[in-house]
């Protein structure tokens, strides 16, 4: 019922060789398999496929004997978030020194900038969404770390001589 020839056994090996998602190169596997003279049951149990899902894999290779028609199709993806949080917005937010705007810090922090986002501009995005948009756009945040001033190597002197007992 299916026929194979030497090209289909080399080209599935090369795109097998070449592919970089496991589920596409699942696929080429069963084609391969196939191919080689095994029988779409045996494939289907070898592969851990229903036996329907190996025969609509045969038939989409043969329809072309292109490896390619295996390939995922793109897909939209989960929509963002906050779609009004756009990188133009973020930038402009991110530019503006908290300081100026009564926060009691001279550097935006995540969960600064977070709040700052949902109480000011109601956009009520969480930290890990802005930290991962952040990143995408190269911006750096940093937690605030202390620096305590070195100690006076000559407070004795400057404090009389009682000081040093």
């Amino acid at each position: 019922m299916w026929n194979f020839d030497g090209h289909d056994v080399r080209r599935l090996r090369r795109a097998i060789k070449d592919a970089r998602q496991g589920r596409y190169c699942r696929r080429l596997m069963t084609v391969l398999l196939v191919a080689l003279g095994n029988r779409p049951g045996k494939v289907a149990r070898l592969t851990g496929q229903a036996r329907r899902t190996v025969s609509l894999l045969l038939g989409k290779y043969t329809r072309r004997c292109r490896p390619s028609d295996l390939a995922d199709r793109p897909r939209k993806g989960r929509p963002n978030a906050v779609p009004e949080l756009t990188p133009s917005r973020l930038k402009r937010e991110y530019l503006r020194d908290p300081l100026a705007l009564g926060y009691l810090a001279t550097e935006w922090t995540v969960p600064l900038l977070a709040g700052h986002l949902r109480r000011r501009c109601g956009l009520p995005v969480k930290r890990r969404t802005l930290r991962r948009r952040m990143k995408a756009l190269g911006l750096v945040w940093k937690r605030p770390r202390y620096v305590y001033h070195p100690a006076d190597p000559h407070l004795p002197q400057k404090k009389g001589r009682w000081f040093a007992a």
